[in-house]
């Protein structure tokens, strides 16, 4: 870890260095890395080979799943699919189950607030023939499970809600949606969990999916790491052809170490929620109060249903981008929009889908809290926003 934090030292010049975009990417866990160090140097055998190293990878890799299915409880570790991540995790859950479904008419739905890996994935489907819905959510940014209801139709075989939008920390009813669609026997549903873990209780078979998305380096894991939870039964078609790993879901070989650090990061972090979960709750509630006194400043976050590790806001006249690198230069890090979106130069579609206008969604910015974040660290934040408000150029007005 000597070479990280000599990093993380070289990146600015001030002596306190406020990370807040955690919900783009954490910085993992000294003893994750570890435990993936050791995973890749001692247990280095393909868990495919019939010999006694494979053997041993193959073991580590089924514990580390008993250890996620315990800790997410669900009831197999057979249930769990290891991918790279959440990109891949929704497209497999998506297109595998659509594909697998192998039906010639399919109706399918989603909303208006998901991830990009959720909703380019419906919009490849659409030009591939299928018909999408994409439900709108209210001004605070609610999916109602009465809308959902509302969009299903006799061909209907799929739904995918995310658990926790990823740029407003809005928690969905998902077990609501969940139960409605049990309703229907012909139909799949889906969550995209990978905001949710280690911030809300899980309880993925008390929530009733089919599928469920996690990301391990939303939650210090390693990046390129993942898991889906495909409930027994529900048919998938791979997106990769090969091996015919992971029960024939995701053929490749498995990435053991990758997947062990997973299971430890998982543990780690819920061990943080049960414990100083209200710290959390404190500093995001401290930079909310501060926010609502700043003139021209518009929090879109509602106050209820919604994570407290994530904030977005908007400086109303001002460019987001610019803001984000104004805070830079203080050693602070926030973001704009989603992690993968944040380089293009368009909107946050969430924000336009709950009303705001574009005039003001320029201004947005998100931040994402970790429970290493301190107080001390969101009073410094609020002072050099304060102080780079009344400094940035506002934005010309056409």
């Amino acid at each position: 870890m000597i070479g990280y934090i000599v990093a993380i030292d070289e990146i600015g010049g001030s002596e306190l260095m406020v990370y807040f975009d955690n919900s783009a990417t954490t910085p993992p866990h000294q003893d994750v890395v570890q435990s993936f160090l050791t995973t890749s140097t001692r247990y280095f055998g393909n868990p495919s080979s019939l010999h006694k190293l494979g053997g041993e990878a193959e073991k580590l890799l089924h514990e580390a799943k008993r250890q996620v299915a315990r800790l997410l409880h669900t009831d197999k570790p057979s249930e769990w699919i290891l991918t790279s991540g959440g990109t891949e995790g929704n497209n497999l859950a998506i297109k595998g189950a659509v594909y697998g479904a192998k039906r010639e008419e399919q109706h399918l739905i989603t909303t208006t607030i998901e991830h990009p890996s959720v909703s380019e994935t419906f919009r490849q489907l659409e030009e591939k023939g299928f018909d999408v819905t994409y439900v709108d959510v209210d001004e605070d940014g609610f999916v109602r499970p009465e809308a959902i209801e509302e969009a299903i139709r006799p061909h209907t075989t799929f739904v995918s809600v995310i658990h926790v939008n990823n740029e407003i920390g809005t928690v969905q009813p998902v077990k609501k949606i969940a139960q409605l669609c049990k309703g229907y026997r012909r139909i799949t549903f889906h969550s995209d969990g990978v905001q949710a873990i280690g911030k809300v209780p899980i309880d993925i078979t008390d929530l009733g999916v089919d599928l469920y998305t996690t990301s391990a380096h939303k939650f210090k894991g390693m990046k390129g790491t993942g898991m889906l939870y495909c409930k027994e039964g529900i048919l998938l078609s791979p997106l990769f052809a090969g091996g015919q790993q992971e029960g024939t879901f995701r053929s490749g070989t498995q990435n053991v170490p990758g997947a062990v650090a997973m299971a430890k990061a998982l543990r780690l972090v819920e061990e943080k929620r049960q414990n100083v979960y209200s710290d959390l709750h404190e500093i995001s509630s401290y930079i909310r109060e501060k926010l609502s006194k700043i003139s021209d400043i518009v929090i879109h976050s509602p106050s209820k249903q919604v994570v407290p590790h994530i904030l977005n806001f908007s400086v109303v006249g001002k460019k987001g981008e610019v803001l984000v690198h104004a805070l830079e230069e203080a050693d602070i890090y926030v973001s704009t929009t989603s992690a993968c979106s944040s380089k293009k130069s368009s909107l946050s579609e969430t924000l336009l889908a709950k009303g705001v206008s574009p005039e003001v969604a320029k201004g947005a910015l998100r931040v994402s809290l970790s429970y290493e974040n301190t107080l001390e660290e969101a009073q410094y934040f609020i002072e050099e926003l304060h102080r780079v408000i009344q400094t940035v150029q506002s934005v010309k007005r056409k």
